[in-house]
């Protein structure tokens, strides 16, 4: 999902007047659900790599998963899931199929969770496109935070499903699921593709060199899922022309919207009130350079009323534009959503995410600036603006030509 250039004024106190007309805003949740993680595990071959701190590459996954158990919050409900763990033969078909989950998302019992984690040995391929898919399954679709924890030290070796495009599918549907990856002394493409699935999702990305930055990484993500955020965005569907568009309420909506595509939302502004709306789209895919975001308000005929840009030459995380409105009588503006990204490759599907943001609150003229006039009374003033100005010039000359005679 995405967060940071968003305003978050929508958040206080406006839900209270949505329009019951409208769409239904996101609202904090007081109810507290425990928040449910999965750690997904790579223990393909690459595991036996004996590079961390003089050690294997699963052994240190092993201790680095025993102490986080250790440490995990009583209201977490944790699982874990392997991939490339059990399959040592060469029939790739067979051995892109591996994966299992070894302990069910629930209360944990360290003792139980840790004898599984200790009984992997590095055995087969990496089937991560896979392994994601039936950890969102194991997840399945609670209203708490929901986590994927994905540690592996290599790409996927098993393509199709191509990782991101699951990441990508999974964040299409809409859930509180977010994926985080964890490289272990990751290359480049492997970093790569980790970035990508977690870029999908709004999850982070982190490498491991050691087995304390390991354990410390892994610690940090599970803790993370034990503060979920306040509000989540309502998901809503725009469309492509204003009469059969959604009616907005002040709140946070989430949205998708494909390369060149324009979705259309509409708010019911009264008489002397403005419309402040923002948008940001998050870029989980590569795109070419020089591209922009626009947000665009408009009436119902299609007349323009304002607009906001932001554009870009290279790579960003989100790019967002915003704008102000302000009505004078009753009326129903409608909010535009496009852009000119250019996509670097063929996927077009499923569209970008987006999070649009709408508030109204009173509209604030600006006080007229104070001026001098004008015609025969600003003339008037200037003469005698000059006049003052010329004698006080012409006395302190002579003071001065005085005094500089007499010294």
């Amino acid at each position: 999902m995405i967060h940071k250039r968003l305003s978050i004024l929508v958040l206080v106190g406006m839900i209270a007047t949505s329009s019951v007309l409208g769409a239904t805003p996101a609202e904090a949740d007081e109810t507290e659900v425990a928040p449910q993680v999965e750690l997904v595990l790579d223990v393909s071959g690459s595991m036996r790599a004996k590079d961390i701190d003089g050690q294997t590459r699963i052994a240190v996954a092993k201790r680095a998963f025993g102490q986080v158990v250790d440490a995990l919050p009583e209201t977490t409900q944790l699982g874990i899931r392997v991939l490339g763990a059990t399959y040592p033969g060469d029939d790739k078909r067979k051995g892109c199929l591996d994966t299992q989950q070894i302990v069910p998302v629930g209360p944990v019992d360290p003792a139980v969770a840790k004898a599984a984690i200790a009984a992997l040995k590095p055995t087969g391929y990496t089937p991560i496109g896979l392994a994601l898919r039936a950890a969102a399954n194991d997840l399945g679709t609670g209203e708490g935070a929901r986590r994927i924890v994905l540690i592996t030290d290599g790409e996927d070796t098993c393509t199709p499903p191509d990782p991101c495009t699951v990441a990508r599918e999974l964040a299409a549907k809409g859930t509180k699921l977010v994926v985080d990856t964890l490289g272990l002394t990751p290359d480049e493409k492997t970093r790569k593709q980790l970035v990508c699935i977690s870029t999908a999702t709004g999850g982070t990305y982190a490498s491991a060199q050691s087995e304390q930055e390991l354990t410390d990484r892994v610690q940090q993500l599970v803790d993370r899922a034990a503060l979920p955020p306040p509000v989540t965005p309502a998901v809503v569907a725009g469309t492509e022309s204003c009469d059969k568009a959604p009616v907005l309420s002040p709140g946070v909506y989430s949205d998708r919207e494909r390369i060149g595509e324009h979705r259309y939302y509409r708010v019911s502004l009264q008489a002397d009130e403005e419309l402040r709306a923002s948008v940001s789209v998050a870029l989980d895919r590569p795109v070419n350079r020089d591209y922009g975001v626009l947000l665009k308000a408009v009436t119902e005929n299609g007349r323009e009323l304002v607009r906001g840009l932001d554009a870009a030459s290279g790579r960003a995380d989100v790019i967002s534009a915003g704008l102000r409105w302000s009505s004078a009588e009753k009326s129903d503006v409608c909010v535009i959503v496009s852009n000119s990204f250019a996509s670097a490759t063929a996927a077009a599907a499923p569209g970008m995410p987006l999070e649009l943001s709408i508030d109204t609150v009173k509209a604030s003229t600006a006080p007229d600036a104070p001026g001098l006039g004008r015609g025969w009374l600003l003339l008037l003033v200037l003469v005698v603006a000059g006049l003052i100005a010329g004698v006080l010039a012409g006395w302190l000359t002579r003071w001065w030509v005085a005094t500089w005679r007499e010294n």
